[in-house]
This record gives C-alpha cells, structure tokens and sequence, in this order.
C-alpha cells in the first residue's frame, strides 16, 4: 500500500498544483491528497498507523490527479492538508468538516473545537484551495473553452468492517449527466471492470467541491472513487491514469461538452 511520509520541516501549503495548458479543456482536482497534519496541532492525538490510512486521506489519490493531469495537459489542485485538519469536501460547520471520530477512531485534538479555532483551519487551508480552484477555472475559461471539472477520490475495499466492497471504480455524479453517462459507458465496455453509479458514495450527498464549482456554474463534471486496493503502488496508480485518461479523453473531445448549462 502506498505511504505517505511526513516532513516536520515542510511548510504546510494550503495546496500544491500541477501545470496545464492555459486552454485546457479540464481541471482536475483531489480533496484529500494530503495526510499532513501541522507539528502545532500535535498529530490531533491520532496514532501514527492511523495518520496514515484512510482516515487521513485517500491512499493514492494524488498520483492519480497528478498523472492523470499530465496526461490531459490539463492543470490540477490538490489540497495540502489532512481530511483530518479539516476536509475540503465538506461545507465548513458540517460535523464532518473537523470530525471528532472517524470510522471508530477518536480524533482527540477535534473535540470541542470552537467558533475562532474552526475558522482559523477553514481561512488557511479550506478556503485558499478552493479559491485557488476558483481561479483556475476562470484562467481557463478565458482562455478556452468551459472548462470540465474533474475529482479523483480512493475509498477502502471495506469500511468500517463492513462488507465487501465490489466496485473497483466509481462514478459519482450529481444532476449533470453529460460526463458521467459516457464515462461510465466507456469504463464498462471494457468488461474488466465492475462500476459503480455514484457508488461506493452519493455524488448527490457529499459533493461540495463539484457541486460548488462546477454544479453551479453548469460546467461539466465528475468524480472518480477507485478501491485502494487497486492502488497499492506507484505502477499500479499508473496504470489508474491510462484507464482514466483513455476514458476521457474522447469525452472531453465533444466540443458540445463544453458549454455551461445548469441542470
């Protein structure tokens, strides 16, 4: 399984960035690529087995949207900082944005977290990625076309100890159709794969990042959830960027994608 190594030396930037093409026809972006936690917040009183596993952020995940970026010659963002600290795929007050708990595991240095603390995670990391996003979009829109939004998540064969989990991808969307109905198409006719329609997660329940973006604009978007398992090394996550890239680069092709329209 991948790791994640922390640098206590590093500066805790809000989000790192890939290059693109100024008239690139997609952004894609990745909420939880970051486990770092800042020294200040004493690793939230997480053990460190558990700092680096899912609950921290999604295994694998940022060298996906690295990769699949490049192969696009598309920019992308990916957030700096651990779901942990606070997710970037929540509204900011949300009981999930700074769990106490997750998954069973206690998060000590989240509880009682207060009003001035709360805002003072949300104004340095949530809110500089997201405006970075903002930006983005807009460089590309003026130079381009509407712009796609694009998220990469992983999730966990089980969660929680539950049962299985099948999918080895899923698709998740809200109420735009025009990316996920062909992606998914695409993804199935290659017969390997089993494919979930918003599943294992609802893009229609946890979805801010697209929604906000992309949803409200009408900009075309997806997300993508590949199972963690699949995504136990670098060459295994490579192989992720060649079957997501082959997936959608005939999809972003369509010059008729490329419009807003609010459904």
């Amino acid at each position: 399984m991948l790791t994640f190594i922390p640098d206590p030396h590093a500066d805790l930037a809000a989000f790192t960035t890939v290059s693109g093409a100024d008239d690139a026809p997609a952004l894609v972006v990745c909420d939880h690529a970051s486990a770092e936690i800042p020294p200040s917040l004493a690793a939230l009183g997480v053990a460190e087995s558990d700092r680096m596993s899912h609950v921290a952020w999604d295994i694998g995940a940022a060298h996906v949207a690295r990769g699949l970026a490049r192969r696009l010659s598309c920019p992308a963002v990916l957030a700096g900082i651990s779901r942990l600290v606070i997710d970037c795929n929540r509204q900011p007050g949300d009981p999930s944005s700074i769990p106490a708990s997750t998954c069973g595991i206690a998060v000590p240095g989240n509880v009682g977290v207060d009003d001035a603390e709360a805002m003072r995670r949300a104004e340095r990391w949530f809110w500089p990625y997201h405006t970075e996003i903002g930006n983005r979009i807009a460089h590309l829109w003026r130079h381009g076309v509407a712009p796609a939004v694009v998220a990469v998540h992983s999730f966990t064969p089980r969660i929680c100890g539950g049962p299985p989990r099948p999918w080895h991808v899923g698709v998740l969307w809200n109420r735009d159709p025009r990316m996920a109905l062909p992606v998914m198409a695409a993804l199935r006719a290659r017969g390997d794969l089993v494919v979930g329609d918003n599943q294992p997660y609802s893009g229609r329940e946890i979805n801010y990042t697209l929604d906000t973006h992309a949803g409200s604009a009408g900009l075309p978007n997806v997300s993508f959830e590949i199972r963690q398992d699949l995504l136990t090394d670098p060459a295994a996550c490579d192989t992720w960027v060649d079957v997501l890239a082959e997936t959608l680069i005939p999809v972003l092709a369509d010059s008729g994608l490329h419009r807003a329209q609010v459904y």
